[in-house]
């Protein structure tokens, strides 16, 4: 009964995907290599796991974006982190016909074979923060390594090198297995950096869901003085327990990823959340998209397509005055643009 309730979800889920989100005519077609000199007649999925908050929303809003600027059909399936439905939606988009699909997270034992079954059937596929563990699938990367490393020097560079800390992580997903090696090399390097407990969890509301946990680790560990949390979801739920501990001038919370919400967080006054490490998520939703494209037309995006990160400390905020999204890319012109996955005839969203 559970298989055909989950397999009556899918169904109904794939129906409100079919709603689809098609796009057209902002491409100049002749200009573009075949299939896309006729772009009304191409379909692409974007297969999703996480979407829950701002950094999901504004990396579906590039994807969206490069999607209209190509003028390709786009459909638009939400597990919401259920993995058996997200290997299910990889089923439907195939069922549909797409020409290309974009797998945005999840987990590799759910997602290695739906993945396998896609490149089968002649798809182009390729993954975001997820190793589905296929060489013919390009991997979208943030360069999840780098923002861990570069959150954790600021965090060095900050309190020094002898501190107890709060670690958020939860195992499993390919972006935070990364930068948990990270964390791993800094402890490994660094004896006087102890890690007093590890919490973390996917549950929604995220940031909420660990905030509960964070409460319950703040008040068995009070000598915690560093909380790395590389994930702004992870690095709310923190904030907000710290906030209610009263802790603000005595705990620094580091983190991964940026939002507008983010950065009205970060700058609020006496704010824990010293850094934080990110790429534009609009940015990577276009680059995910581009790397499609560019297979789509017989191309070779590479195996790993990286999208370099960018440290944002509380200081330079506060000192530029930034209080969105776009204050930071004008105030960051690297953080605005990616010049990866591009090609002569690549159309871009407009700026």
């Amino acid at each position: 009964m559970k298989l055909i309730r989950r397999k009556a979800l899918a169904l109904f889920a794939g129906l409100a995907a079919a709603a689809a989100l098609p796009f057209g005519g902002m491409a100049q077609a002749a200009d573009m290599p075949a299939p896309l000199d006729n772009p009304g007649e191409v379909k692409i999925a974007l297969v999703r796991y996480l979407s829950t908050g701002d950094f999901f929303q504004a990396y579906l809003s590039g994807v969206e974006s490069q999607a209209k600027a190509l003028g390709v059909d786009l459909r638009v399936f939400d597990s919401r982190q259920d993995a058996a439905l997200q290997a299910d939606m990889v089923d439907q988009a195939i069922a549909l016909g797409v020409d290309g699909i974009i797998i945005q997270h999840g987990l590799t034992e759910s997602m290695k074979e739906a993945a396998q079954r896609a490149v089968e059937a002649g798809i182009k596929v390729v993954a975001f923060d997820v190793n589905v563990e296929n060489e013919a699938i390009p991997q979208i990367e943030q360069s999840d390594y780098l923002l861990g490393k570069l959150a954790l020097e600021q965090a060095i560079k900050d309190n020094g090198t002898e501190w107890k800390a709060g670690y958020v992580y939860v195992p499993g997903i390919a972006p935070l297995d990364r930068r948990h090696k990270a964390w791993e090399e800094v402890k490994a390097a660094n004896p006087g950096i102890v890690e007093a407990a590890q919490m973390g969890t996917l549950d929604n509301p995220i940031a909420n869901s660990n905030a509960n946990q964070a409460r319950s680790v703040l008040q068995a560990n009070p000598d915690i003085t560093v909380f790395f949390a590389p994930y702004d979801e992870f690095a709310k739920g923190v904030k907000i327990a710290v906030d209610e501990a009263g802790l603000t001038q005595d705990v620094k919370i580091y983190s991964a990823d940026v939002s507008t919400a983010d950065i009205s967080a970060m700058r609020e006054p006496d704010s824990a959340w010293a850094a934080t490490v990110a790429t534009n998520p609009a940015v990577v939703g276009e680059v995910s998209v581009r790397s499609l494209a560019i297979m789509l037309t017989g191309g070779d995006p590479g195996a790993q397509v990286v999208v370099p990160p960018t440290l944002i400390t509380q200081d330079f905020l506060n000192e530029k005055d930034i209080k969105n999204m776009d204050d930071l890319s004008a105030n960051m012109p690297q953080f605005a643009h990616a010049d990866v996955a591009m090609t002569e005839w690549m159309p871009l969203p407009p700026r």
